[in-house]
């Protein structure tokens, strides 16, 4: 992953938003298309790469590989590296990461929640 230059308007814009809240600063780490899905993934237990990327076709080895290096820089998962050959690498939450679970699941709640309503408000301006 690309280090931002220092005065960036991207620099400068992250350093805001880490110093805001904490509600913003945690949004900002989990932030992103894939990485909420990741780490749903991981919460069943220790993954290796391919059978991540195998659980989200769509999702690039590109990607994956920097959302992975992201969340494992933020302490959110640890990778283990075996010494074999082919080497062998794997992914699970750290305790911090496992903190999570309970918060998402009530996200995924309210998110079913919210779409049923946004599903029943677009039914009745069609009819």
């Amino acid at each position: 992953m690309a280090t931002r230059k220092e005065n960036s308007t991207n620099s400068i814009n992250h350093k805001i938003i880490s110093e805001c809240s904490n509600i913003v600063y945690a949004i900002g780490i989990l932030g992103g298309r894939w990485k909420v899905l990741i780490l749903r993934e991981l919460e069943a237990g220790k993954m290796r790469f391919t059978e991540l990327k195998n659980t989200m076709p769509k999702i690039t080895e590109r990607i994956l590989s920097l959302q992975l290096k992201e969340l494992e820089s933020q302490g959110i998962i640890s990778r283990t590296v075996y010494s074999s050959v082919p080497p062998k690498v794997e992914y699970e939450l750290t305790e911090i990461g496992i903190e999570l679970i309970p918060i998402w699941n009530k996200l995924n709640e309210w998110g079913a929640k919210h779409r049923d309503i946004n599903t029943e408000k677009s039914q009745k301006e069609i009819k």
